[in-house]
């Protein structure tokens, strides 16, 4: 062998070498004393790659800054109790007693998570929308978990994809649609999926999973999330497929597996914008939209193992059909509106919160209604609004649903007549009372409490413990 070829020999050998030692001492973060033995900058995906180890996911999780955003995000949140009855307040005194025995179990493969509490919604066509209601120590490491997937597989997503995802909203969905609109494409494949968060098939979504995801532990740990089961009237009933609605790891897992739709979109060229599992691919004419449907039907079906909806499913002008709660304009500039359907639920929970047959003082009842307002403002943002108008208006607040119109129509004289004025608040209780839309739309917000500060310790555990 040549001297050169020796010395580039050597130089590659040196090299390996380092880079084993490297990996070798970020492998393992935490030992099993609980404390931090190597801290790494790398995030997980790139240590995985870099280092080609196939155990470092987990230990990223359980890293203390991962699980005290993550604990910070379960306290926000609230939200109700699973089958272990802990509620919010309860949760910290529980982690200071349990937290390292949960912890080794993770460390082991050996945790058994909880079977999901499950809760039923009636939706507003009759039907029932299921949820799965996780235990806080669930969905705690839920949290955790999908904090640190999100990064992983978060850009490889199509910017086509809406739902779930860091930095996009729903109003930049619409506003993307509307676009296409704008551009020509006048048609739309309204796609819905029957049911699709019951309906995910578990070895489908693994296998997309474990595309990138190498660490065993840590596909086992949400394999036994898929599993948990559900408890519904004391009988724990398994579950052999869907993703608990409801549940923190649920959105990134949904985007996982509905990925494989959005690059079959792609690759055909349609130009289309999915929030979640509803998907508009917008198109020139009802004959290439009714091609468009019939191909991703099959897709869906065959591929995904997905059912398409085929009573909400349709190919119809975008302006007859509903997206996120809005729907469009048929003018040559196109123009967003909300949809009748929302409005119409708008109208009538707002009759429900102000109507006079609840017993119950003005001050709760404004109070009520100004929560209501809070969140469909933020969601909506309609043009024009009741509360907007002099605070001293004659219109009393049981006919708010005026809030939604974009040109301000009085009332009919009759309709004002058989108003009578001891119904009405004075209009300086109105000031002081009800929300200022004004402070809203100048994007004031009202303080909130601070939240936990950063703690200086090197374990989770040991921080739940010393906290008071």
């Amino acid at each position: 062998m040549k001297r050169g070829e020796q010395m580039t020999s050597s130089r590659k050998e040196q090299g390996q070498q380092k880079t084993l030692n490297r990996c070798s001492s970020q492998e393992e973060v935490v030992n099993t004393q609980g404390t931090v033995r190597a801290q790494s900058s790398y995030p997980a995906q790139v240590r995985s790659y870099t280092c080609g180890t196939e155990y470092t996911l987990l230990e990223e999780m359980l890293k203390l800054d991962n699980m005290m955003v993550a604990l910070k995000r379960v306290e926000q949140n609230k939200g109700a109790a699973g089958v272990d009855k802990v509620d919010v307040k309860s949760l910290r005194p529980y982690l200071k007693e349990h937290w390292f025995r949960i912890r080794e179990e993770l460390l082991e493969g050996t945790y058994k998570p909880q079977p999901v509490r499950r809760v039923e919604i009636p939706k507003s066509d009759g039907g029932i929308r299921l949820l799965g209601i996780p235990t806080l120590v669930d969905r705690l490491i839920q949290q955790g978990l999908a904090q640190v997937l999100t990064p992983i597989f978060e850009p490889s997503f199509s910017n086509s994809s809406y739902g779930f995802r860091p930095n996009r909203s729903t109003h930049q969905a619409v506003k993307q649609a509307k676009q296409y609109i704008e551009e020509g494409y006048r048609y739309v494949v309204d796609l819905d999926l029957e049911k699709f968060f019951d309906r995910v098939n578990h070895d489908i979504l693994m296998a997309r999973v474990a595309r990138k995801v190498q660490d065993k532990r840590t596909l086992g740990l949400i394999r036994a999330y898929l599993n948990a089961g559900v408890m519904a009237n004391g009988v724990c009933v398994r579950s052999e497929q869907g993703v608990p609605q409801g549940a923190p790891l649920s959105p990134i897992l949904s985007n996982i597996i509905l990925d494989d739709l959005d690059k079959e979109l792609e690759r055909r060229g349609h130009l289309f914008v999915r929030y979640a599992d509803d998907c508009n691919i917008y198109v020139k004419t009802a004959r290439a939209g009714q091609r468009v449907m019939e191909g991703v039907k099959r897709f869906v079906e065959d591929v995904l193992k997905l059912k398409v909806n085929e009573q909400k499913s349709a190919v119809d002008r975008p302006w007859k059909r509903k997206f996120l709660g809005f729907s469009f304009t048929p003018e040559r500039k196109t123009r967003t509106r909300i949809a009748p359907k929302a409005r119409a639920k708008f109208e009538d929970k707002v009759r429900e919160l102000t109507r006079r047959s609840r017993s119950m003082s003005m001050e709760k009842r404004v109070d009520q209604l100004n929560v209501y307002l809070r969140g469909w403002m933020g969601y909506r943002h309609p043009k024009r609004y009741w509360i907007a108008r002099p605070v001293d208006s004659p219109t009393p607040p049981h006919v708010l649903f005026k809030a939604v119109e974009e040109t301000p129509n009085s009332l009919p004289q009759s309709r004002q007549a058989r108003l009578k004025p001891r119904l009405r608040p004075t209009a300086q209780w109105l000031g002081k009372r009800i929300l200022a839309f004004s402070q809203h739309a100048s994007g004031e917000q009202s303080p909130r409490s601070s939240l936990l500060g950063q703690p200086r310790a090197l374990e989770f555990g040991s921080v739940i413990r010393q906290a008071p």
